[in-house]
């Protein structure tokens, strides 16, 4: 789906609320939430200096992407995902950050809290963004779903600084369409009988699961609007696109979306990686990068109460080449080390020389880490988890800076970055 912030806004605009009134909000208990530039906002409310200027969050100007920028960098074209150069050329003038994921997974945790005092029917689908089912609340909280949204984005940003956009709609696909397209700090509510109305004059490009590709595909048999494809012969529109995302569209389109908000979708993996600033090909550089990205991902991991079997890098050529390698450990581990010794093998013994662009560490098969811990007779020396512990808590208490492998103190010509960052709205 393309964003919804950029559909046109005309066409829905009476479904916004406006102040206190908002249209019939009856049987939309499905609640989409969406921060408004997210990683930009917490910037902006950190550094009150930055208030009134275009910002821009994101990596170096060689190599870096752009993770989130205000509307005010909007305006001039700067977009996330787009490469840091780039936005700089667009908008010379703006303030470039240097992003702070800890403080924004900090705020995230704030929100989601929020949330959940509201429904235990919540499901995360990034930092910034959410699914509530309130129907089960509605008599407890005494309000409708609408006037519960309100009361959401009022306490986000009396908590926390920042602003959200909410969507109210019988169902995930109406909400989260709705919610981009009332941003920045507003409120759409899709009636239950107007979902139609509401979807029609749409392009295709507001149905999820139609790309550029299948938007052009779309467009050479004459269908521009929803209302085109909800009209369209169900056996015309699998002859154009296939069995399964055309019944997937001719769903969608007529307004029908049964997904549940499912609260306790498990992690699947957790990793770090990093663009560097310029190619390396020394392999003992890569090899203390990957000891970093060990270290951070087995953090996470620590933090989490997860353990995980599976550990793979990826690896990018400077031709933009990507490989991934994976190896399987008997026992799962939240241990660095152990994380950094399999990754580093995988490196030395799979990964091709060349100059390379980004290197990556993953962890998957994730379980539960509570409970004891299998012993074997060649295990490896123990000791390494108690002391990766100790350094959490000093650097809970003290800073993340506070304690690190003594590797990592040899200064590097690395930068980190966040790559490939999700579209920003």
């Amino acid at each position: 789906m393309g964003r919804s912030a950029d559909l046109p806004r005309g066409l829905v605009d009476r479904f916004r609320a406006r102040g206190d009134v908002w249209p019939d909000d009856t049987g939309c208990t499905v609640l989409h939430v969406d921060m408004d530039a997210f990683y930009a906002s917490v910037e902006i409310r950190d550094h009150p200096e930055l208030a009134g200027k275009p910002v821009v969050v994101g990596g170096s100007a060689h190599r870096g992407v752009v993770a989130s920028a205000n509307y005010l960098a909007r305006e001039y074209g700067v977009r996330s995902a787009m490469p840091t150069a780039h936005a700089r050329r667009l908008a010379p003038h703006a303030v470039f950050v240097p992003p702070n994921f800890a403080r924004y997974q900090e705020v995230s945790r704030g929100v989601m809290a929020i949330f959940r005092d509201v429904t235990p029917l919540v499901e995360p689908l990034s930092l910034d963004e959410a699914f509530l089912d309130v129907a089960g609340a509605l008599r407890r909280l005494r309000a409708t779903p609408a006037a519960v949204a309100a009361e959401v984005r009022r306490q986000v940003a009396a908590e926390h600084g920042i602003t959200c956009s909410v969507g109210v709609a019988p169902t995930k696909f109406v909400a989260k369409l709705a919610s981009g397209m009332c941003k920045p700090d507003g409120l759409m509510v899709v009636p239950k009988d107007q979902v139609l109305e509401f979807l029609r004059p749409l392009p295709v490009s507001a149905l999820w699961g139609v790309g550029k590709r299948t938007a052009e595909q779309l467009d050479q048999v004459g269908l521009e609007t929803v209302a085109d494809v909800a009209a369209t012969p169900l056996p015309r529109l699998r002859r154009v696109l296939g069995v399964a995302l055309a019944e997937h569209l001719y769903a969608l389109a007529r307004g029908l979306d049964e997904r549940p908000v499912v609260p306790s979708t498990r992690e699947k993996s957790i990793g770090a990686e990093e663009t560097f600033e310029v190619d390396h090909f020394d392999r003992e550089l890569l090899r203390r990068e990957l000891l970093r990205l060990s270290e951070r991902s087995a953090a996470t991991l620590r933090e989490r109460g997860l353990r995980g079997r599976t550990v793979s890098i990826k690896v990018r050529f400077a031709d933009f080449t990507t490989i991934t390698r994976a190896k399987t450990l008997r026992v799962a581990t939240d241990v660095a080390q152990e994380v950094y010794r399999t990754a580093a093998t995988l490196l030395d013994e799979q990964v091709p020389p060349g100059a390379v662009r980004l290197i990556g560490v993953r962890i998957e098969q994730l379980v539960a880490g509570e409970g004891g811990e299998q012993l074997m007779f060649d295990a490896p020396d123990r000791g390494w988890r108690e002391a990766e512990q100790a350094a959490d808590q000093a650097r809970t208490k003290f800073g993340r800076a506070a304690v690190k492998p003594a590797t990592l103190l040899t200064p590097t010509p690395l930068q980190p970055n966040q790559p490939e960052p999700k579209p920003d709205r």
